[in-house]
């Protein structure tokens, strides 16, 4: 029996299904853990300078990234994307089972949980731009923008789940707990994805498919000038956005005084919104301009940021970053399922990996810019900081107008729009 249209794609579409649960399972494990770990640094490990200690634990959780953007775009490229993931997904629960021992046999050093992050991230650094490149093979086109919402809703359920299960998780359990978590998330979704087949066009290498020509990095952003100034604007953003995650705990601990259960409050109504965003993001305003939607998202950003600045309170905070995520949530719809349409097919496994590259290259100097900030300034101060840059980028962002040969993609739904570098 054929499943009905409105049956979610994630159950009439089961091998995506299955996938779309895996990345929920190592996004969710990979949140647990940073916000443990940082949550473990600023009450437990460390007692001078916190908010350095943090800050650097989150920019060193985003260096691979960045560092390995081209191998990892070379990786998807050449081999099989369900290896791949699977391959990912196992080395990731490898290294947290490794940390569960070693914790287990005796205190662990702090350098041992930034050697552990540098080995996630870099797990994931794989994981994630493969996945987006995958969505044509486990898809059909008019899919395709549902797709990418599940996709990203995968952000908003680890920032709902994992991050709001880290520092409790820390407080009742240590290091030690929240490592046996996150292997057994990773090991999980290993198996999900063994379980599936993927379909449509195989990567080079599979089914002995012959290799397309794969232009450099560097070239494939040239040819695309609009792609990349919007990719320009969300990077400046991001400075600032990403910051929240050195913030929430210093506000905490030294604003409001409270333990893991604020920390999980937080969190879980920063993930929450970008839940919500990710499913309701392609109704936002449809008939209007993407940049135009994404300025207005950005400028509410920064009022949502700004409110605990002004007004010291746990609701507070936890209101304005429930906003924040929502518009976070919204923005990834709107401008993935458009660079799904506007990036020849043969660019996306280099593509993809240069958007998490370029979108994450602030993230290590916003973690250790706002930490070392963090213990020379109040936390008020760093949100009205974050608000404050935002405002730049809304405006650019307001300004851009696609060219004509890209406007009506630009505008088109998934029924409208046809992918670019497909047979006209």
């Amino acid at each position: 029996m054929t499943p009905s249209p409105r049956t979610p794609l994630v159950l009439r579409n089961r091998a995506f299904g299955a996938v779309w649960l895996g990345q929920v399972l190592t996004q969710a494990a990979v949140r647990m853990f940073q916000v443990g770990v940082a949550w473990w640094l600023v009450a437990y490990a460390v007692d001078g300078g916190r908010g350095l200690a943090s800050g650097l634990f989150m920019a060193v959780s985003t260096l691979p990234a960045v560092a390995l953007a081209p191998l990892v775009a070379r990786a998807i490229a050449r081999f099989a994307h369900r290896s791949l993931l699977r391959g990912a997904a196992a080395a990731a629960g490898a290294a947290m089972a490794a940390l569960a021992a070693w914790s287990y046999a005796g205190d662990l050093p702090v350098a041992a949980a930034y050697a552990a992050t540098l080995a996630l991230s870099t797990c994931q650094s794989f994981f994630d731009p493969c996945l987006t490149t995958s969505v044509p093979e486990l898809v059909d086109d008019r899919d395709i923008e549902a797709a990418t919402g599940f996709e990203l809703s995968t952000q908003s359920l680890a920032g709902l789940g994992g991050a709001f299960l880290g520092a409790l998780i820390v407080d009742r359990a240590g290091i030690t707990g929240l490592a046996i978590g996150c292997a057994t998330a990773y090991l999980c979704a290993a198996a999900l994805i063994t379980a599936v087949r993927f379909h449509g066009a195989p990567a080079s290498g599979e089914d002995g498919g012959g290799e397309p020509e794969r232009r450099t990095l560097r070239s494939i952003l040239a040819g695309l000038p609009f792609v990349t100034r919007i990719l320009a604007c969300f990077t400046a953003a991001n400075l600032f956005t990403t910051a929240v995650f050195v913030v929430i705990p210093l506000y905490t601990k030294s604003v409001l005084g409270d333990g893991g259960s604020t920390v999980s409050l937080l969190e879980g109504s920063l993930g929450a919104g970008t839940l919500i965003g990710s499913f309701t993001g392609a109704k936002v305003a449809a008939e209007r301009r993407p940049t135009a939607v994404g300025a207005c998202c950005l400028a509410a950003m920064a009022a949502a940021l700004a409110a605990p600045g002004l007004v010291t309170g746990r609701w507070v905070f936890a209101g304005g970053l429930l906003v924040a995520g929502w518009c976070v949530g919204a923005i990834g719809v709107r401008f993935v399922a458009l660079f799904q349409r506007l990036v020849p097919a043969a660019d996306k496994p280099g593509f993809f990996a240069v958007m998490q590259a370029v979108l994450g290259a602030t993230f290590p100097v916003a973690s250790l810019l706002f930490g070392v900030l963090g213990d020379h300034f109040s936390a008020r101060t760093l949100c009205l900081v974050q608000a404050a840059g935002l405002v730049p980028a809304a405006c650019v962002l307001a300004l851009l107008r696609a060219p004509d040969d890209q406007a009506t993609e630009c505008a088109a739904g998934p029924a409208a729009a046809q992918p670019v570098g497909a047979e006209r």
